[in-house]
């Protein structure tokens, strides 16, 4: 039996799979570059006027007035709709919880005179352009709905940190603004680091951050 020791083969190309995939993101950036200008990102408070909108994997409490037997809980299904009693389907997707209870009413109109309907949102996802998303060196990269007010802290918070390879400093913040994608350099290892809080700036939905690894 072989005794000798090598390189280790499994930690060699674990890293050498994260410079692949840091690699695609920067070249991506890159690309992106040339249709995206430079955005101003905001201060962390900055107030945003901002109102949840359903998204699929949401859950809705459905409560009719007077009538126990047709309130319930559903899950919004990945099309976008949800079924309930004497209501068939509904697209639910892209509507705030008040628009989603009048039609609601309309449909319940017909077995039910005068229904009023309330709708509560449970299992908060909201839909893909409403959810940030963090890739590269974060320690769990993920997607995590947006909440008023959110900031890169909290932001970074959510996903556990940054990994022991990550270039905070050179972290961006790509962006949609009218339509079109626009890109934001933050340092988030200022302000992790050195508690700059001027660094912190404020988020919002549908914003994709990418955290970048070092190159030693």
């Amino acid at each position: 039996m072989n005794n000798t020791l090598g390189p280790d083969t499994n930690s060699s190309s674990t890293h050498a799979g994260r410079l692949a995939v840091m690699a695609i993101m920067m070249i991506g950036l890159v690309l992106s570059g040339c249709a995206a200008t430079h955005e101003r990102l905001g201060e962390a408070g900055e107030l945003l006027d901002y109102e949840y909108v359903i998204g699929p994997g949401d859950s809705v409490n459905i409560f009719v007035w007077n009538n126990p037997e047709v309130s319930t809980t559903v899950p919004v299904r990945p099309d976008g709709r949800v079924s309930a009693p004497l209501v068939d389907e509904v697209f639910a997707s892209g509507k705030t919880p008040t628009q989603l209870a009048r039609d609601l009413e309309k449909s319940l109109a017909e077995y039910i005179k005068d229904p009023l309907v309330t709708v509560m949102v449970g299992g908060f996802t909201g839909r893909f352009d409403q959810q940030i998303r963090i890739v590269g060196e974060a320690t769990n990269p993920s997607s995590i709905p947006y909440r008023q007010d959110m900031s890169l802290l909290d932001t970074i918070i959510a996903v556990g940190g940054l990994t022991e390879f990550a270039a905070g400093n050179r972290a961006v913040i790509i962006r949609n603004v009218d339509g079109k994608p626009v890109t934001g350099g933050v340092r988030i290892d200022d302000l992790l680091q050195d508690g700059d809080i001027s660094a912190n700036v404020a988020m919002r939905p549908g914003d994709i951050l990418i955290i970048p690894e070092a190159w030693f």
